[in-house]
């Protein structure tokens, strides 16, 4: 009787991934249900995942901290957590802006994943909404995190075998 042959086991690569997760301690309740939501989807879709939290002040430290990181450590991918709340000023849309920016900078720059959810909302109730329950956008992170990660990694191993043919 022949033998079949097994299909191969899974290899699962999140043992290898690094995820470093950036977050905001103003509006530090806000932020924190966005964290564990984010760190609970992770270890979910890959449970070997190594994730590194980094607090800072405010959202306008996020960049700073991201660029300091993919400069000195290996990293998949970034994901920045923070909630920025208007008043009556201004100053919540040029923190808004300049974080936005920043943060597409330094992942065009270092060719770097990085998954913007720093919130801007009108009122609290808003970033309440957002932080909490199926709108929750800590779970979306994670899952737009793990999509990144595999694809620069299968972009990476298309980039090896292109070359080995070259």
């Amino acid at each position: 009787m022949p033998s079949k042959n097994l299909p191969p086991k899974p290899r699962s690569i999140a043992a290898k991934k690094t995820v470093s997760i950036i977050a905001s301690l103003y509006n530090e309740d806000l932020v924190d249900s966005l964290l564990n939501s984010a760190i609970q989807e992770l270890r979910s879709l890959l449970p070997g995942i190594t994730v590194n939290v980094y607090r800072v002040p405010g959202a306008f430290e996020i960049p700073v901290c991201a660029k300091k990181l993919i400069q000195t450590n290996t990293i998949d991918v970034i994901i920045a957590l923070g909630v920025i709340i208007k008043g009556e000023t201004s100053h919540a849309d040029l923190v808004g802006n300049s974080v936005t920016q920043s943060l597409q900078e330094i992942a065009i720059n270092f060719n770097t994943p990085i998954i913007h959810e720093v919130l801007l909302t009108e009122n609290r109730a808003q970033a309440e909404e957002r932080c909490s329950g199926q709108k929750n956008r800590g779970t979306e992170a994670a899952k737009a995190a793990v999509t990144m990660s595999e694809l620069f990694a299968n972009l990476d191993i298309a980039n090896k075998r292109t070359s080995n043919f070259s």
